[in-house]
C-alpha cells in the first residue's frame, strides 16, 4: 500500500492561554493524537485568541497546504466562544456528520455537556477542518471519533474512491492504489 502523507495543524483557541494566563494543555494532547491517527507531519499547537485570529489562522493553514486542521477550544456557549462562527466563514462545505458524531460520542460517554458544543467540521479547498472542545478530555473523545475516518476523509477530499466490499477495507485513490491509514 502506498504511503499518503497527511499534513496536519493543531490550533488551540484560548484567550487566556494566548495571553499567557495559563499554559495550553489541550493542544499538546491534540498534536500527539493526530500523530497517533496517522498524520505524517503535525505542526503546532498554534495558540491564538478567539474571534478574528481563528479565521486568520484557518486561512493561513489553507494557504500553507495543510490536509487537516483541528482546533481545540472556543466551541462553547460563552459570548467569547466564536470559533464556529469564524470557521463557518472559511468552510466551503460542512460535514455535519462529524460534528454530530463528536457530540453524540461525548454524551454517550457520560458527558451530558458534550451536546452543548457548537463545533463544526467541513472542507475548505482541499483541507478538512474540525473544531473540538477545549478540554483535554474533549480532545481525547473527539479524536477517538475522528481518527478512524481521518485518512478516508482526506482521501475523499483529494478525489479518492469510496470503500468497496471487495477492497479488503482499503480506500483507493484515483490511481487505484491503497491510501495509508485506511485498513
Amino acid at each position: 500500500m502506498d504511503q499518503t502523507m497527511i499534513r496536519a495543524l493543531a490550533v488551540t483557541v484560548s484567550n487566556r492561554a494566548a495571553a499567557g494566563v495559563y499554559a495550553d494543555k489541550s493542544g499538546p494532547v491534540l498534536v500527539e493524537l493526530l500523530r497517533t491517527a496517522g498524520c505524517t507531519s503535525v505542526d503546532g499547537p498554534v495558540v491564538i485568541g478567539d474571534g478574528d485570529p481563528v479565521e486568520a489562522a484557518l486561512r493561513d493553514a489553507l494557504a500553507a497546504g495543510y490536509d487537516v486542521v483541528v482546533t481545540t477550544g472556543g466551541t462553547g456557549l460563552t459570548p467569547a466562544d466564536l470559533t464556529p462562527e469564524m470557521t463557518r466563514r472559511v468552510l466551503e462545505r460542512e460535514i455535519p456528520g462529524i460534528a454530530e458524531a463528536l457530540r453524540g460520542a461525548g454524551a454517550a460517554a457520560g458527558v451530558p455537556a458534550a451536546i452543548l458544543s457548537r463545533g463544526l467540521a467541513g472542507v475548505a479547498g482541499r483541507t478538512l477542518i474540525v473544531n473540538l472542545p477545549g478540554s483535554t478530555g474533549g480532545v481525547r473523545d473527539g479524536m477517538a471519533v475522528l481518527a478512524p475516518v481521518l485518512g478516508h476523509a482526506v482521501s475523499q477530499i483529494n478525489g479518492g474512491d469510496h470503500f468497496r466490499a471487495d477492497s479488503g477495507g482499503k480506500c483507493t485513490d484515483p490511481d487505484g492504489k491503497g491510501v495509508a491509514g485506511i485498513a
